[in-house]
């Protein structure tokens, strides 16, 4: 007969959760801990570290000239720099351009360097807490240090325009008429002309201005970052009339004689010509003017005169007002002198013997200047032969003729002598 089996018991009996009574049971005790969890929770995430960005500055930061050591200046474009940052949200947001100030490291440039160099870029941390600068970008900029230098240049005046229609500007005047020009070495360098420009006007009247030098190069531009000593200069320039002047040459008036042998080989007058105003009907008969006495007597060299300019005649004068330089330049007649018997001697002859020579004589002429010429005596000119290391017997031999360095020996007839070498006797 089968087993039916019993129900199986449960080993522990079920409980019933009453979650009501899980939830308000010890109620304050449990809201107290869950507000201590929540005040340590808010008070942690409170004192935790911000996070910090980097991030790019939104605008570029211009890079300021910065003081150049005494005696050097700076050239070239600084431009501007980009900066990147590093720093929370919150601070990052306060950074405005004015924060910012780029500038150049010099500390690390080298002053003894002519050629361009990359000089780094420095900008300081900004004022606001807890932002750093963490990049800059381009790092460095291209410039150029160099010296201080300076040169006086004579200014010259330039003309903007033509003078008013039926006159001609005179020679202009400029005070101070050098300038002290000062700036980069390389700059002062290329200055070739110091201009000082004026501009006519309509009025036909004398013009003064004061203006201020310009500096250009050989290509005639204008050369910047020079400073000119004094700034201003004043251009005065007469305006006259083209009917009531002439231009002629300057004759110098020469008196007396050179030295005996020499002659004037060229004379020189500065200025060459001049400019002379007066009356139409007086001035078509004046075709030169003349300089005061010249006095050349016994002139041995060259020479320079300050002259006076006469005026050459009632009536006139003279546009500008100048002293002519004369110089004369003065050189000694060349010419020839013959000495036609000199006597030939031998050197170098052994004691024990005797020389005759056929012919006996040559015939010598001189030339050179002609003071020189009549200095020359006749026991200053000879004629030897050389007759080492010859015994007796009978030799065709050269002349050789020495004469003063201030001349030479033009020609000797004949320049072969025949030298017969004879034993002494006794």
């Amino acid at each position: 007969m089968a087993r039916v089996p019993l129900p199986t018991r449960p080993l522990l009996p079920r409980r019933r959760v009453d979650l009501r009574r899980a939830v308000t049971s010890d109620f304050p005790l449990k809201a107290t801990a869950i507000l201590v969890a929540v005040i340590f929770w808010i008070v942690s995430v409170v004192n935790a570290a911000p996070t910090e960005v980097a991030r790019e500055f939104g605008g570029r930061v211009p890079v300021e000239r910065p003081e150049v050591p005494a005696g050097y200046v700076l050239q070239g474009q600084l431009g501007d720099v980009g900066v990147t940052l590093r720093g929370t949200e919150a601070a990052l947001s306060n950074v405005v351009a004015s924060d910012l100030h780029a500038t150049l490291d010099l500390g690390a440039a080298d002053l003894h360097r002519a050629d361009p160099q990359d000089v780094p870029v420095r900008v300081p941390d900004p004022a606001s807490a807890g932002v750093r600068v963490v990049e800059i970008s381009p790092a460095t900029v291209n410039v150029r240090i160099e010296p201080i230098t300076s040169r006086s240049v004579a200014a010259q005046a330039r003309f903007a325009n033509d003078p008013p229609a039926g006159t001609f500007a005179g020679d202009p005047a400029i005070t101070p008429s050098e300038v002290k020009v000062s700036g980069p070495a390389s700059q002062v360098a290329r200055i070739a002309a110091l201009y000082a420009t004026v501009r006519f006007g309509d009025a036909v009247t004398d013009l003064v201005q004061s203006v201020q030098p310009v500096a250009v190069d050989a290509a005639a531009t204008t050369i910047e970052g020079l400073t000119v000593d004094p700034a201003l200069v004043q251009v005065t320039v007469a305006v006259l009339p083209t009917a009531t002047t002439r231009t002629v040459p300057v004759v110098p008036a020469l008196r007396g004689s050179v030295a005996n042998g020499y002659w004037i080989t060229r004379v020189t007058v500065d200025p060459a010509v001049v400019t002379v105003r007066g009356e139409t009907s007086v001035l078509s008969a004046v075709d030169q003017v003349g300089t005061g006495a010249i006095d050349v007597s016994g002139l041995t060299d060259g020479r320079t005169y300050q002259a006076g300019l006469l005026l050459p005649a009632e009536g006139t004068s003279l546009l500008k007002s100048v002293q002519a330089t004369v110089t004369v330049t003065v050189a000694p007649l060349t010419g020839t002198r013959s000495f036609p018997v000199v006597a030939v001697q031998a050197a170098n002859l052994g004691s024990s013997l005797s020389a005759e020579f056929d012919p006996p004589s040559v015939g010598v002429l001189l030339a050179g200047p002609l003071p020189a010429l009549g200095a020359v005596t006749v026991l200053q000119v000879t004629a030897g032969v050389d007759a080492a290391g010859k015994g007796p017997g009978t030799y065709p031999v050269d002349v050789t003729v020495r004469v003063p360095a201030s001349v030479t020996a033009q020609s000797v007839q004949p320049t072969r002598v025949m030298l017969t070498i004879r034993t002494r006797s006794g």
